[in-house]
């Protein structure tokens, strides 16, 4: 016992020998040089220079706003507004919770999207990498697909809709619509849409709550909650008939 406590003491004061050294090596060691960033407004000599300043500025502006483009321009709208219907439908409260319902919603707009993606990058992109053709055309060149994408999935309803409110002249063809009034009507047709599918969701979620608390009416069970009880039987209905597969199969399906 002496000698277990013994080594264990010796073991305590070389611990503290060395970390003495090593703080003493840090105490007398150089001071690590930190790096200094200025930024400084001068004078332009040239007019290129304030050009590519403003890009620059307005290059940053767009990456801020990537999050609300992605979400305004893509099929995320519909998808996460309908598993939020889904959930609240089957009564689980936060399963699954936001991050998974977002991370659902999000790869599988990259899925449904990798076709316009595919054809910017095409079209646009790689004219542009190979200097074939000038930025402001591969910017025309890019816009195209997405606005194709969301014309495709927008009522003519709502067009015509934010084509009054804006007080533009009657448009002869889809072209002639600016990106910027197609943009929020595509929004509201795509809550519209997803509001009907979550119409649908709920029906026979519905039907399981009627039925299970016109069971417990019937056997005088007034003070047990239905939703204790319909609770399982839902979940175990979603899982039967595969419900994660029919769902994200017909959301995947409506948009052609």
């Amino acid at each position: 016992m002496i000698i277990r406590h013994h080594s264990k003491r010796s073991f305590i004061l070389c611990l503290t020998a060395l970390l003495l050294l090593v703080v003493s090596v840090v105490a007398y060691a150089a001071p690590i040089p930190f790096p200094s960033l200025n930024i400084g407004v001068g004078t332009a000599t040239k007019p290129n220079d304030v050009a590519v300043t403003v890009q620059i500025f307005l290059l940053l502006t767009i990456m801020s706003l990537a999050p609300g483009l992605l979400i305004m321009t893509t099929s995320f709208t519909r998808i996460s507004v309908v598993l939020s219907f889904l959930r609240t439908a089957m009564g689980t409260q936060a399963a699954p919770s936001n991050q998974v319902i977002l991370s659902l919603s999000l790869f599988l707009t990259f899925f449904i999207m990798t076709p316009v993606w595919q054809q910017i990058n095409k079209d646009a992109y790689q004219p542009w990498k190979a200097q074939q053709i000038s930025q402001e055309q591969a910017m025309e060149r890019a816009v195209k697909p997405v606005r194709n994408f969301m014309l495709s999935q927008t009522r003519e309803k709502d067009l015509a809709l934010f084509v009054s409110l804006s007080k533009l002249p009657r448009p002869k063809n889809a072209e002639d619509i600016p990106t910027l009034t197609i943009i929020p009507a595509f929004m509201i047709s795509e809550l519209r849409t997803a509001f009907q599918i979550g119409f649908l969701i709920y029906i026979p979620f519905i039907v399981v709550d009627m039925v299970v608390a016109s069971v417990l009416m019937s056997m005088g069970m007034m003070m047990l909650p239905p939703v204790m009880i319909s609770l399982p039987f839902k979940i175990l209905l979603f899982v039967l008939v595969d419900g994660w597969g029919l769902v994200i199969g017909s959301l995947v399906k409506s948009f052609g």
